[in-house]
């Protein structure tokens, strides 16, 4: 292993020590795949990264679930009914609650940096003063525009 990877799995141990959770191979495999990833990956594709033979699937779900209870991964549903699970790390350089984009073509999510929602005409509608709103990004990523449908 090299030093760069040794160094985030340490990283990734301490921060399991630091919210009382033991260092397990399934869990430690998890944050160093999602800390590598730097984005948001369903149940499935973190199957298909951290290799079915090494982990079964119900035990990579409530690792998962332990991991967000614990408040080291971020759980988020982008409207297409899969959820997604992210490296909660404040060393990223996107906001805690940040909005994403979903590719309706392949399925790709990315981080967006903050955004801000202002009208260009008027004020703000009632409704929406003081809310607390969360930006849907959605369309075709670069790849799949350049794809014919």
């Amino acid at each position: 292993m090299n030093a760069r990877l040794e160094q985030i799995h340490g990283e990734m141990r301490q921060r399991m020590r630091e919210v009382g959770l033991r260092s397990t191979s399934v869990r430690l495999a998890i944050l160093v795949e999602l800390h590598e990833h730097a984005g948001p990956l369903s149940h499935e594709a973190l199957m298909d990264r951290v290799g079915e033979t090494s982990f079964d699937r119900a035990t990579v779900y409530r690792v998962l679930s332990d991991l967000t209870d614990a408040g080291l991964l971020r759980r988020m549903d982008l409207g297409d009914k899969i959820w997604r699970f992210e490296l909660d790390d404040g060393c990223r350089p996107v906001a805690d609650d940040h909005p994403h984009f979903l590719c309706e073509g392949c399925g790709l999510v990315a981080c967006l940096p903050e955004l801000e929602l202002r009208p260009t005409r008027g004020g703000l509608p009632e409704a929406l003063k003081g809310a607390d709103l969360r930006f849907k990004v959605t369309g075709r990523c670069g790849r799949c525009v350049g794809e014919t449908p």
